[in-house]
């Protein structure tokens, strides 16, 4: 079965652009296509699409709404990767804290969109450390979110679990993770739910941003 994407974009030769990329795919297929997040709601439920690709900045409803939206009203979701223009956009960092599972620059090379649909679509959070770093410590409130410090203290993570999350801090895929930790990919893999569970994260991308938030770890 293909992964199916809607494209939600106010400008509709970002949209072409996308659907160009992406049908050019054997194992990707476009269902759709929404000019505002105000539209996102109704074709999510009709259409299904195992991802979003949704802009940030919307006329009628942005896409930090629409996501927050999606997630709120949709049983089982589909994955929501934020197409922005600027990695440092303060609507990037709010819609990846609204629950998007990361984020795409709309100039981004063909094979980098590709990848990065594969990935969410697959349950991976697309993260660029750097990038999200710099997010936290720009937008963010780092380290002085109370809020993020008293979820991290009611977590009690174990030693493991600690270490596991900051290298998830660092970008490690799961398999980087076991071999820097020299354990099977299976065991990192019940660390990182667990990580998500205690944390009441969705994704590994919400996990990071309590990270930074709480202090756990700093984002310079």
């Amino acid at each position: 079965m293909p992964v199916t994407v809607l494209l939600v974009d106010d400008e509709p030769l970002v949209r072409a652009g996308l659907r160009a990329v992406l049908e050019a795919q054997p194992d990707i297929e476009v269902v759709g296509e929404a000019a505002d997040g105000a539209a996102v709601i109704p074709l999510v439920r009709r259409l299904r699409p195992d991802v979003v690709a949704m802009d940030v900045r919307m006329p009628l409803m942005d896409g930090i709404e629409a996501t927050r939206a999606v997630l709120r009203t949709i049983d089982d979701p589909p994955k929501i990767l934020v197409v922005t223009t600027f990695e440092n956009d303060e609507y990037v960092y709010e819609a990846l804290r609204a629950g998007a599972d990361g984020f795409l620059l709309k100039r981004a090379r063909p094979t980098e969109i590709v990848h990065a649909v594969r990935l969410v679509a697959e349950g991976e959070s697309l993260l660029f450390p750097a990038s999200v770093r710099q997010l936290a410590a720009t937008h963010g409130d780092a380290g002085g979110n109370r809020e993020a410090r008293a979820v991290l203290e009611r977590a009690r993570l174990t030693e493991r679990e600690a270490e596991v999350l900051r290298l998830m801090t660092r970008g490690l895929s799961n398999a980087e993770i076991a071999a820097r930790l020299v354990v099977g990919t299976e065991t990192v893999k019940s660390h990182v739910s667990a990580v998500l569970a205690k944390l009441g994260a969705r994704d590994r991308t919400q996990a990071v941003i309590a990270a930074y938030e709480s202090g756990f770890v700093a984002p310079g």
